[in-house]
């Protein structure tokens, strides 16, 4: 799968969920915010779960910049969670729509390709499962 078939399965979503080391497909790469900005816009519900590094503070305001958002709706659209030695192993992961159709994605954390991956459906299954596992013991509410 490529970025730009990505943006187009991202488009369609109602939902999504980020995994993000860096926020960077959302703040820093010109297709994706311009896709994102149009979703919210159609409310398109995103969450997101990323590290509390400063890059993430950094990107966090401009993700407020970008696309309008307030500080309560950093705070009920974010989870940060405490950093870790692991953060730049990670790559980005996005789980579309996890109610329904549940399609998992996997990309590096930077643009150094045009390659995605696809998860399997019971990957894709898991992760979301976890994902909210995740969301709903820090934030007491389902994402």
């Amino acid at each position: 799968m490529t970025i730009k078939q990505l943006i187009k399965l991202e488009d369609k979503a109602k939902e999504v969920w980020v995994i993000s080391p860096g926020l960077h497909y959302d703040t820093e790469n010109k297709d994706f915010s311009e896709i994102v900005s149009v979703n919210l816009g159609e409310k398109t519900k995103y969450r997101y779960i990323v590290p509390a590094t400063s890059q993430i503070q950094k990107n966090i305001s401009i993700y407020k910049k970008l696309y309008n958002a307030t500080e309560e709706e950093i705070q009920k659209n974010f989870l940060l969670l405490p950093d870790s030695e692991f953060n730049p192993f990670i790559m980005e992961c996005a789980i579309y729509d996890a109610s329904t159709e549940c399609i998992a994605c996997t990309a590096p954390a930077r643009e150094d390709s045009n390659d995605v991956i696809r998860l399997s459906n019971d990957t894709a299954k898991a992760m979301a499962k976890h994902f909210k596992a995740i969301w709903k013991k820090y934030k007491r509410v389902n994402p």
